[in-house]
C-alpha cells in the first residue's frame, strides 16, 4: 500500500464524519503488552489505526478534525526521538520524520496529548471515538472532555455527542481495494506454500508441533510477519474439536491430520484449512466424507457471487452435507426423515455445527456487518455480497463417537477452507495453490 492509500481512508472517513455533522475522530493504536516481568508480548499494531496510517509504532493515535465549513486537519499523536531507547527498542520516526512520511497534516509528541486534545475538541459537534474498548484510553478522553467543560463560563462548549468511529470504519474496511487483494493474494500463497510443506513431511510419528514448526517456518522463510492466529494442527480425535491448538499428540498411521493455518503479511490475514492422511492414504470412509466436505465447498462457492446474500453459501454447503450424512446413515433416515427435515429441524449440527464463512482482512476474523439494514418489511436480511468483499468458504464434518453412528466414520474430523475475493463476475479464489482434491493431496504427499 502506498502513503496515498492511507491518505484517500483518512480523507474519506472525514467525509462520513462531515455527513453526520462533523466533529473530532480519536483513533489509538494497541498498546504494548507485559507478557512477565521485563519482556513484551510481540508488538502488534492496531487493524483500525493502521488502516488510516501505516505507521506501526507504539503508543500513537490518529486524530481527524472534520468541522462543517472549516478545512479538515490530519494529525498524529507520536512517540518522540529518543537516541537512546533506539539503541534498546530500535528506530523511532519522531514527529517530524512520521508527519512527512506518512502524510499527515501535522504531528505531535505522545507527551503532549493532554495539552493539545482539549483545544483539539473545543466546540467540537462530536467525538468519534469507539468507547468501551480500551478503559485507560476512556478514561483518558474522559479527562480530556472534562477540561473542555471546564471551559463553559468562557463560551466554550464542549462535544454533544460521542459516535462510534469503528462502525464508520468496519463499512469501509469490509470493502478491500486493489492494494488490499494484491497483499492477500500473496499472503495466501504464502500459507498455501505452508500447507503444502506439512503435508509434503508428514508422517506417522510425527507430533503435531512438529507440522506447527513447519507451517512457521515457511511462514518466516517467505516475508511473513506472523501467524495470523493461533494454528490449529489436529490430529485423529482431535480434529473434531474446533479450536484445537497444536499440542504433542502423535501422528498415527490411519488417522487424518487437520491443519487451519495462515499467516499474516503487512497486516492481512489469510485463512486456509485442509486435512490429509498422515500415511498419504486415504482410507474408504476417510475418502466418503472428504469428497460430501469437498462437494460441500464447491456448492459454497457457486453461491458466492455479487447479488447472493450472505448466507446463500451456507445454506448451499448445507444442502450438501446434509444429504451426505443421510447416504453414508451419520443420520438415520427412519428417525430423521427427509432432506428437508433434517435441515428443519437443525439435525446436521450433531456433525457440523459452525458457519460456513467469516469476512477476512486485517484480521482473521474481520470486521463489517452480516446483516443489511432493517427493510420495509420490518426484517434484516443477511448482507447482499458485492464486489471488493472478501471471505471465507470452510465447511467441514465432525464426527465423535456416539449410539447409532457407524463406527467406520467415528473420531474423522474434516475441514475444508479457501479465502473468495468477491468480484463483479463472481469470485476469485486467494488460495488454490495448496491442492483439496484428494488424487491431489495424496499425489503432493507421494512426492515428498
Amino acid at each position: 500500500m502506498t502513503i496515498a492509500s492511507f491518505t484517500a481512508r483518512r480523507a474519506k472517513l472525514i467525509a462520513h464524519m462531515q455527513a453526520k455533522g462533523g466533529g473530532v475522530a480519536i483513533i489509538p493504536t494497541a498498546h504494548e503488552v507485559m507478557r512477565n516481568r521485563d519482556a513484551d508480548y510481540p508488538y502488534r499494531h492496531d487493524s483500525y489505526f493502521y488502516y488510516l496510517s501505516g505507521f506501526t509504532e507504539p503508543e500513537a493515535i490518529i486524530v481527524l478534525i472534520a468541522r462543517p465549513g472549516k478545512e479538515s486537519r490530519s494529525i498524529l499523536f507520536c512517540r518522540d526521538k529518543n537516541l537512546e531507547r533506539e539503541i534498546w527498542d530500535g528506530y523511532r520516526f519522531g514527529p517530524d520524520a512520521a508527519r512527512t512520511q506518512f502524510g499527515f497534516d501535522e504531528a505531535f509528541a505522545t507527551d503532549t496529548l493532554n495539552k493539545e486534545m482539549p483545544q483539539l475538541l473545543a466546540d467540537a459537534p462530536a467525538v468519534f471515538y469507539a468507547l468501551g474498548h480500551d478503559a485507560k484510553r476512556d478514561a483518558q478522553v474522559q479527562e480530556w472532555l472534562q477540561s473542555v467543560r471546564a471551559l463553559g463560563r468562557t463560551g466554550v462548549s464542549a462535544p454533544s455527542s460521542i459516535i462510534d468511529v469503528n462502525v464508520l470504519l468496519d463499512e469501509m474496511r469490509l470493502f478491500k481495494d486493489a492494494g488490499e487483494i494484491d497483499v492477500m493474494k500473496r499472503a495466501g500463497i504464502i500459507s498455501a506454500e505452508a500447507h503444502c510443506r506439512a503435508m509434503r513431511l508428514s508422517r506417522p510419528g510425527l507430533r503435531e508441533y512438529h507440522l506447527e514448526a513447519e507451517l512457521l517456518h515457511e511462514f518466516r522463510n517467505n516475508g511473513s510477519q506472523y501467524p495470523a492466529y493461533g494454528s490449529i494442527v489436529a490430529t485423529g480425535a482431535n480434529a473434531c474439536v474446533l479450536h484445537y491448538r497444536a499440542s504433542d499428540a502423535e501422528l498415527k498411521d490411519g488417522d487424518l491430520v487437520l491443519i487451519d493455518a495462515g499467516c499474516e503479511l503487512d497486516s492481512y490475514a489469510s485463512d486456509i484449512t485442509r486435512t490429509f492422511p498422515a500415511n498419504g492414504k486415504f482410507s474408504g470412509p476417510q475418502k466418503e466424507l472428504y469428497e460430501i466436505v469437498l462437494a460441500a465447498q464447491d456448492a459454497a462457492i457457486a453461491e458466492t457471487r455479487p447479488g447472493k446474500r450472505f448466507m446463500d453459501g451456507h445454506d448451499a454447503a448445507v444442502r450438501v452435507l446434509a444429504q451426505g450424512m443421510l447416504d453414508t446413515g451419520l443420520l438415520d433416515k427412519s428417525k430423521v426423515g427427509s432432506l428437508d427435515d433434517v435441515i428443519a429441524k437443525g439435525d446436521y449440527r450433531q456433525f457440523y455445527m459452525h458457519r460456513t464463512g467469516h469476512w477476512l482482512g486485517m484480521d482473521v476474523h474481520d470486521v463489517g456487518e452480516y446483516r443489511d439494514p432493517v427493510d420495509s418489511n420490518g426484517d434484516k436480511p443477511w448482507r447482499t455480497l458485492q464486489p471488493g468483499m472478501v471471505l471465507t468458504v470452510e465447511p467441514g464434518i465432525y464426527v465423535r463417537p456416539a449410539e447409532g453412528v457407524p463406527e467406520k466414520y467415528w473420531n474423522i474430523g474434516i475441514r475444508i477452507e479457501d479465502d473468495a475475493h468477491v468480484t463483479p463476475d463472481g469470485c476469485e479464489i486467494l488460495t488454490t495453490a495448496v491442492p483439496n482434491k484428494v488424487a491431489e493431496i495424496e499425489a503432493l504427499m507421494r512426492s515428498a
